[in-house]
């Protein structure tokens, strides 16, 4: 059973609920290789009432049908959905154009009475979606620490985008309880559990099972084997990479932490592991 809460993030639920009122707007990231499983449940009544811009991070990652596919799934009268890669300058210009249009009655309203009116922005999302990349993004620098690891942000930040926008960085949170473990497992795959919780070859035996489902030829593609079975794929993985130990025994350890990096860097290619079908 995987399941990480980490007091810190009991915590952070708290400060997010007290601020949701000083906000006009949440900007909502997600993880384009699964983002459904990073939309955490427990925000939704909270949110409730509140425009949302969904913004699907890491979308070089992620298989760009699926992802068209979520886009389209996200987007309702109250909120809109956008694909980004928040690594690339200037890739979160749909954001701001985004929050332009959703919060344009109460521009529009101060603008009559002569005011010119700001916007307060909260940014959620579940650990390591790239939630302080996104902001560093929309202010042309570095304003807030980020990370390739979950529990980088840890308190709240208020940054001034421009002297329009405020937004507001918070720490990722997940679920009290990860009763679904097919959620628990691809959160862990894209780096949103802490690692050092993690059995990382029982990991990487499930992440083979994903991933052929997903894509058959990703894995023999990248290691030129041709197994399907997630041990018998560790243990070749290992031997085609070299991972030896001591009698020529297959460091099945090592290959299994290789298969996870290599999925996490893109390097077995553009994957989507939520599908709009499963709902």
């Amino acid at each position: 059973m995987i399941n990480w809460y980490p007091g810190h993030m009991t915590k952070a639920m708290r400060m997010i609920e007290e601020n949701l009122r000083l906000v006009d707007v949440i900007v909502y990231v997600l993880d384009a290789r699964a983002p459904y499983s990073c939309i955490n449940p427990h925000f939704d009544s909270m949110i409730a009432g509140l425009p949302v811009i969904y913004a699907v991070n890491k979308a070089e990652l992620g298989d760009s049908r699926r992802v068209k596919e979520w886009l389209n799934y996200l987007t309702g009268e109250r909120s809109t959905a956008v694909a980004l890669s928040a690594t690339a300058s200037k890739s979160t210009v749909p954001i701001l154009s985004a929050i332009t249009s959703l919060c344009g009655e109460k521009i529009e309203k101060y603008r009559k009475k002569g005011v010119r009116t700001g916007i307060r922005c909260m940014v959620l999302g579940v650990p390591n979606t790239g939630k302080s990349t996104i902001i560093n993004n929309l202010c042309g620098s570095k304003r807030t620490v980020t990370g390739n690891k979950a529990g980088v942000t840890r308190g709240k930040q208020w940054v001034r985008v421009n002297d329009r926008l405020d937004v507001l960085d918070t720490p990722g949170t997940l679920y009290p309880k990860l009763s679904d473990q097919t959620v628990a497992r691809r959160l862990a795959f894209i780096g949103s559990i802490k690692d050092e919780i993690l059995d990382t070859y029982e990991l990487a035996c499930d992440l083979v099972t994903e991933l052929n489902a997903v894509n058959g030829a990703l894995i023999g593609g990248r290691y030129g084997i041709a197994t399907t079975d997630g041990e018998a794929c560790i243990e070749q993985i290992a031997r085609a990479r070299g991972y030896l130990l001591r009698g020529g025994v297959a460091d099945t350890e090592r290959a299994a932490a290789a298969l996870i990096d290599d999925f996490r860097s893109g390097k077995l290619g553009a994957v989507t592991l939520d599908s709009v079908g499963e709902l």
